[in-house]
């Protein structure tokens, strides 16, 4: 038959499959929900491919030479609803043009056909070659099954394949692989919206397992596994019961989505949960009893996975001649393992529990416990109870293993891991896995904790020191800074009980310290700084550091400069420990100028003000004699500023608006400058004209159409009336290109203020996932500051592009002035405090209208 005509029935032959296909497709779907069969789901999808692709492999009329067989997850015979066909052709010997023409010809057929495939071409030679140099795809190679064509070109593959394994490398590859892929999720399952394949304690970590099990013959399931004596009956029948969960969660989380997706992302959580039966209480929500489901799968997974690795690795790496190494009459070291002398030790002696945990912060060269001896740590955890908290030896011990030097992080996570943290701290216990749904923490509020505490441990390392210097050098030279992961555990451990959780986290602190022995001074320390935790975040994001009465009163809280420098290296820990978008350079300086105004005056020489302001322009004049100007060419612009311009710009602002200023302070065009801010991060905009009517609007609208989000507005307003304004902005994605941006802003910006362009009507924008599924309610108050002059507006709503311009909008209908702007965005929750003036905010009635026109400006459609 020509090759048209061929080519022509082939193209026939793939639509007709596709439409049976999609129908066949449907139908399993249909029949899965109704009777919610995993794993006969995944046999029979793959059952309904292969037969799919024998048909076409026979009407392609290859050579019979040629085999094709199914690998990667296709291979181990699971096919998620939407994963890729993972396929291999293998080739007797490099393919001729004829040959390259039917294969491409195949290959689109596939496609056509509605398969979506992954697929490769490679000769025996070539399958071992990439093998070798690439584990991924040993691995894929591992799990191939025969699909059609030639049987013998097949079996010599995988007898090629066979005698090419190592399986002690494939062993420690397969771990290192692991390890980064752990490490790439923060070593913890509990973000909130994890990825159930990829995460810790998902599909992987089980894949992984029967991988290096595959490779070494040790086994292909876990009952196999079982008889091997690598695991006990009842640790398999959990693992197949835990996979079953896992692969549910997956089939329906595709089906969904409508696509491939291993993310449990809110979109989908709610109809989750549904479909698995769960319904909301008057406590929790549906989709958070499923969330704690899957978590308690995932912490099972990575302990039944640590205990496998350990066993295997044993199994294949070790001799049995490998000395013991006695470290006590309880403990010995073998295999760079701690083991238990005795089987029963933990029953016997409970507070060895607590001793394991020490021993392998104090033996640095030891990579975990024996797999029995995780046993019976597991089986003797209900020992701690009551009596075993109160027991002097055990409370000791506990505090000896947050003072050591080194390993507390591992120690605590692998304790939260084993359920055994929980057990000791039962109000822990209580947050293990506990959602928090308020737009800016990623994590479940245990793992939060415990990366404040990671956080905190940091400061104290030589090797990340470059990342926060001024903390490090703070607690270098703090006392017992271990009291700082005291109020880390307890800093939101009382979350979701209701009323205050700081409050109520205190009494437990307090509790804590009495029980396990502090002094009196280390247990107020300790109840303040959980008490306060929120207080320092608050007055620097929120409050004008400019004015001395805010500093005044939070150093009056404070009390102590023990108490400040304790507060201020636990808010950056916890502030940076909430999620990777909630921290930035501009809010750490925030937090850096509130310690050192407060600082200042506890150390008794007082806010100084006024001698603030006369060293930050002795400053700017030394920064202006740099560049050859005198010191005459500050009088004109400095005539025309006022106090307030100065206490609310440093020393290289000022020196830098002067600059530029000095010699056109009358200009009748608009002065744009740009510059990448000196905090390190995002574009510092400086923009001075003769003020105009809806001036914040213009340029807030601006900075909305080049996507760019403000991060600080400090306005001003010379006394001969123009405007100086000085934004800090913040680009969009993780790199942006700030130094590129610079002319362009400078330019469009200016001459856009030079026409007065007219106002676009304000826009929705795209609203975030996080904010469709968990709302907030917008909140706006109006009240008049404490010296009676101004008006301070705060504003609560969920954050989203052109929300800002909104606001100024409807601020410049009311013709309310702008003093100053604290924007703050916390994840997705906009938490913004203006400063305000003009004559509508004397009068009641206007004053209601204007809030609700504000209400309506916020509402997200």
């Amino acid at each position: 038959m020509p090759n048209a005509q061929l080519a022509a029935v082939v193209r026939h032959s793939a639509a007709s499959l596709r439409e049976p296909l999609q129908r066949d497709r449907r139908a399993l779907h249909e029949r899965y929900a109704a009777d919610g069969e995993a794993p006969r789901l995944l046999r029979q999808h793959r059952a309904l491919i292969d037969r799919a692709l024998r048909s076409l492999w026979k009407e392609a009329a290859l050579p019979g030479s040629l085999a094709l067989a199914a690998v990667g997850g296709y291979g181990r015979g699971e096919l998620f609803p939407h994963s890729d066909v993972d396929l291999l052709v293998l080739l007797p010997w490099e393919p001729d043009a004829e040959l390259k023409a039917k294969l491409e010809g195949l290959i689109g057929r596939l496609w056509d056909t509605g398969l979506e495939p992954g697929h490769g071409v490679r000769t025996i030679e070539e399958c071992l070659f990439e093998s070798a140099k690439d584990i991924t795809v040993q691995t894929s190679l591992l799990e191939a099954r025969w699909l059609a064509g030639s049987r013998s070109l097949y079996a010599a593959f995988t007898h090629a394949m066979r005698e090419q394994l190592d399986p002690q490398h494939f062993f420690q590859s397969k771990r290192l692989e692991q390890e980064q892929r752990h490490g790439k999720y923060q070593e913890s399952p509990y973000s909130l919206e994890p990825n159930l394949k990829e995460a810790p304690g998902g599909l992987r970590d089980l894949q992984v397992i029967l991988w290096i099990c595959r490779c070494a013959g040790l086994g292909e399931n876990w009952m196999q596994l079982a008889a091997r004596e690598l695991i006990t009956t009842v640790e398999a029948r959990q693992l197949a019961r835990y996979q079953k969960f896992l692969s549910e969660l997956r089939i329906r989380l595709h089906y969904i989505a409508g696509r491939r997706e291993d993310r449990l992302l809110f979109d989908y959580q709610s109809s989750l949960a549904a479909q698995l039966g769960f319904v909301d209480t008057p406590s929790k929500r549906a989709s958070e009893q499923m969330m704690q489901r899957y978590y308690r799968t995932a912490k099972a997974i990575t302990q039944l996975n640590t205990l496998l690795l350990q066993n295997i690795g044993v199994e294949l790496l070790s001799s049995d001649d490998s000395p013991l190494e006695i470290l006590n009459e309880r403990f010995q070291a073998a295999h760079e393992l701690l083991e238990a002398r005795d089987a029963d030790l933990f029953e016997r002696q409970p507070g060895a529990i607590l001793e394991s945990f020490l021993l392998l912060q104090q033996h640095s060269e030891l990579k975990g416990m024996g797999a029995p001896t995780l046993r019976a740590l597991w089986r003797a955890r209900a020992g701690i109870d009551a009596r075993f908290r109160r027991d002097p030896a055990n409370c000791a011990q506990f505090m000896q293993i947050l003072q050591q030097p080194r390993g507390l992080v591992h120690a605590l996570r692998r304790m939260n891991q084993y359920s055994i943290l929980g057990r000791y701290l039962p109000a822990f216990g209580k947050i293990v896995g506990q959602m928090q749904y308020d737009l800016f923490h990623a994590y479940t509020v245990d793992q939060h904790i415990l990366n404040v505490i990671r956080n905190l441990r940091r400061f104290t390392m030589i090797e990340f020191a470059h990342e926060y210097p001024q903390c490090s050098r703070l607690i270098a030279g703090f006392e017992r800074h271990w009291l700082l992961y005291v109020a880390a555990l307890f800093h939101d451990i009382a979350k979701g009980r209701g009323g205050d959780h700081s409050r109520l986290g205190m009494r437990d602190a307090r509790g804590f310290c009495r029980l396990h022995g502090l002094t009196r001074e280390d247990t107020e320390l300790v109840a303040f700084l959980v008490e306060h935790h929120l207080t320092m975040s608050s007055v620097a994001q929120k409050r004008d550091l400019s004015d001395p009465d805010v500093i005044e009163a939070f150093a009056r809280t404070a009390k102590t400069e023990r108490r400040l420098t304790a507060l201020y290296l636990l808010t950056v820990a916890d502030v940076r420990g909430t999620s990777p978008k909630v921290w930035n350079a501009w809010k750490g300086k925030l937090l850096e100028d509130l310690f050192l105004l407060a600082r200042r005056l506890l150390r008794g020489d007082g806010v100084g003000f006024e001698q603030d302001i006369q060293a930050k322009q002795e400053e700017a004049l030394r920064l202006l004699r740099l560049y050859a100007l005198s010191d005459e060419v500050k009088d004109r612009l400095w005539s025309e500023l006022d106090v307030a311009y100065f206490l609310r710009h440093d020393a290289q602002d000022i020196a830098w608006q002067t600059r530029t200023l000095h010699y056109r302070v009358d200009t009748d065009r608009p002065v744009v400058k740009a510059r990448l801010s000196p905090i390190g991060e995002g574009l510092q905009v400086m923009i001075y004209t003769r003020d105009q009517r809806d001036l914040f609007a213009r340029i807030c609208g601006y900075f909305e159409q080049i996507n760019y989000s403000i991060a600080d507005a400090r306005i001003h307003t010379t006394g001969h009336g123009y405007a100086l304004d000085t934004f800090l902005l913040l680009g969009p994605g993780n790199n942006p290109h700030y130094r590129d941006m610079i002319s362009l802003i400078e330019t469009d910006l200016a001459e856009r203020l030079q026409r007065q362009t007219p106002l676009h009507p304000p826009t929705r924008g795209r609203v975030s996932r996080q904010l469709r599924h968990f709302p907030i309610t917008p909140e706006v108050h109006i009240r008049p500051d404490e010296k009676g002059a101004s008006y301070a507006l705060s504003i609560i709503a969920g954050d989203r592009p052109g929300l800002l311009y909104a606001i100024a909008l409807v601020l410049g209908k009311y013709d309310i002035n702008l003093v100053t702007a604290k924007i703050v965005t916390l994840g997705e929750r906009a938490e913004d405090v203006f400063l305000v003036s003009g004559e509508a905010l004397a009068i009641p009635k206007t004053v209601l209208q204007l809030e609700s026109d504000l209400l309506d400006a916020l509402q997200l459609n």
